[in-house]
């Protein structure tokens, strides 16, 4: 009785089925590496705006406290955007006839606020609140970048959930002090530390030094068991990892 099939035919079978797995496996990686791309998030893009606001300008150049312009950031779930009043503060005495700045006058004009482009757009299915982050002792740029080196605003991040569970699993590496005590040797830092771009996290050549009651506690290094961020997980009473990646914590 003849073949029905050439005695390659089980090769060819196997071939295609390997083949068709490799395909599938490439498609979904692909589309994995897609949906993490700037592409998808916008990650280092910055968006137009009505205006080009540079927050280098504003923050490095003329050192501007971001509380300034995000009012409520410290007491409400919201940074806030800054109505027009806000900029023309300013811009009623400098830069009075600048063409860029010309819808920014009109809107102070008719009333009309400016429509702006979120940079650091979440879904509306997760719930953030900045004034949580601000009194746990999360500085701004930990989640936004260092603004005052951005021309033009973009986020420096995914803000996709793999990147905020990074932070909570482990939230010891991101936390800083209000306040920290002058070292004579070290370059001034004024204000608030969680709202400055040139914070630096404490090294052996480089420590942290905080006044806790009547004495000061000087730190080294930012984890571990003598870690800053350790201490200041205690002291800021944050939750454990566990139940800050709890789905419930973000997905209300």
């Amino acid at each position: 009785m003849a073949q029905t099939f050439h005695r390659s035919a089980n090769s060819i079978a196997k071939a295609s089925i390997l083949g068709g797995v490799i395909l599938v496996v490439g498609l979904l990686w692909a589309a994995l590496q897609l949906q993490r791309s700037p592409y998808f998030t916008y990650a280092g893009v910055a968006r137009p705006q009505p205006v080009p606001f540079p927050h280098q300008h504003h923050v490095a150049g003329l050192g501007i406290d971001c509380r300034y312009c995000h009012t409520s950031v410290e007491v409400s779930g919201f940074a806030g955007i800054p109505p027009t009043k806000t900029c023309m503060n300013c811009h009623s005495q400098i830069w009075t006839t600048a063409p860029m700045l010309e819808p920014v006058r009109e809107s102070y004009r008719t009333g009309r606020s400016l429509s702006w482009t979120r940079a650091n757009d979440l879904p509306d299915f997760v719930y953030f609140d900045h004034s949580i982050h601000i009194n746990k002792g999360v500085g701004c740029d930990v989640c936004h970048g260092h603004v005052d080196r951005m021309p033009l605003m973009y986020n420096q991040a995914s803000l996709q959930m793999e990147w905020c569970l990074d932070c909570h699993r482990a939230p010891e590496k991101n936390l800083r002090p209000h306040f920290v005590k002058q070292d004579p040797k070290s370059p001034p830092t004024m204000g608030d530390q969680l709202f400055n771009m040139a914070y630096e996290e404490p090294s052996p050549t480089q420590p942290v030094t905080i006044r806790e009651g009547d004495r000061d506690k000087t730190f080294t290094s930012q984890t571990g068991p003598d870690g800053l961020g350790t201490y200041l997980v205690k002291v800021n009473n944050v939750r454990s990892p566990q139940d800050i990646t709890s789905c419930n914590t973000c997905h209300r």
